[in-house]
């Protein structure tokens, strides 16, 4: 039985293209997303389940399959001093995800603005021991629209409302580069946050036509029954929460965490036979016969 794995049909074409010098990579854009944990009731054997949404089938990109809150880098995080900032300093942070303090700063940034805009949740608070409770209500929607269409920035939207940017809630958990083919291309860092008590997520995203609260284990069940659509790095994610039983577990694994970037490899063998795979990924790896789409 085939598993959930996305795989485009245009993909050997394009690799092909690729390898013939047909097709030029484009640069991939800078991104975060959010594995946005929760614990089950006190006592239950159950571990955390994470929140997912359901990418519309309409989009260009990753179309119908299960993700994370998550999306681009918005270069003015990179520099804005009103930014309010409490946790690792952006020094620590950028030694943690391999970047420059500016960079490391932006993809933070990305990462709890990302989590609000779709999922309604925010990592932010007074001050540096405090988590906002209910996000709820008119004009926090307001701010919340002015963001998604950037009208607002994201230091602004913290600035006017008193609080401070909560790195110390984030744990980062991977990095993903979008392969060479892609006509859409993102290295995306992934992290890991507990829901704050007092908040509750919900469907705010544009780009999603469901979401849902799902135990890693189930989802990942439903993956391999061909059931859930997901890109490699969200099933790979899902499958490295299992060992843990509460989301603080996680939060402290990530830490330890490897962040060497995980970019596919496409070659063709000399029977013209296509060999795409992740490294470090086996379960990933796909062999096209000559010709072939799949």
């Amino acid at each position: 039985m085939p598993n959930g794995q996305w795989y485009p049909l245009e993909w050997p074409d394009r690799i092909r293209a690729l390898a013939a010098g047909e097709l030029i990579a484009v640069e991939p854009r800078r991104a975060a997303t959010v594995m946005l944990l929760r614990d089950g009731a006190a006592g239950a054997d159950t571990g955390p389940s994470v929140h997912m949404l359901r990418r519309r089938t309409s989009m260009a990109f990753a179309g119908g399959a299960y993700a994370y809150p998550g999306g681009g880098v918005d270069p003015r995080d990179a520099e804005d001093a009103r930014l309010g900032w409490a946790g690792p300093s952006r020094d620590i942070w950028a030694e943690r995800l391999g970047t420059d303090a500016a960079s490391a700063q932006a993809i933070v940034c990305a990462a709890v603005r990302e989590t609000y805009e779709e999922a309604g949740v925010l990592l932010a608070g007074p001050d540096a021991t405090t988590v906002v409770g209910d996000t709820t209500g008119d004009d926090w929607e307001a701010d919340r629209q002015a963001l998604v269409t950037r009208d607002l920035s994201f230091a602004e939207f913290l600035d006017r409302r008193g609080l401070v940017l909560r790195s110390d809630l984030l744990g980062a958990w991977a990095r993903w580069i979008t392969p060479e083919f892609e006509p859409m291309r993102y290295d995306t860092w992934f992290f890991v946050a507990a829901l704050p008590e007092g908040q509750v997520t919900r469907n705010a995203s544009t780009e999603a036509d469901r979401t849902v609260w799902i135990r890693p284990a189930e989802a990942a069940a439903g993956y391999d029954k061909g059931d859930l659509l997901m890109m490699p790095p969200t099933i790979s994610t899902l499958r490295d929460l299992l060992p843990y039983a509460t989301a603080a577990e996680a939060l402290v694994a990530a830490a330890e965490r490897d962040l060497t970037p995980v970019l596919a490899r496409a070659r063709l063998s000399d029977t013209g036979e296509l060999v795409l795979s992740w490294p470090g990924h086996d379960e990933f790896t796909k062999h096209i016969p000559a010709g072939g789409t799949r």
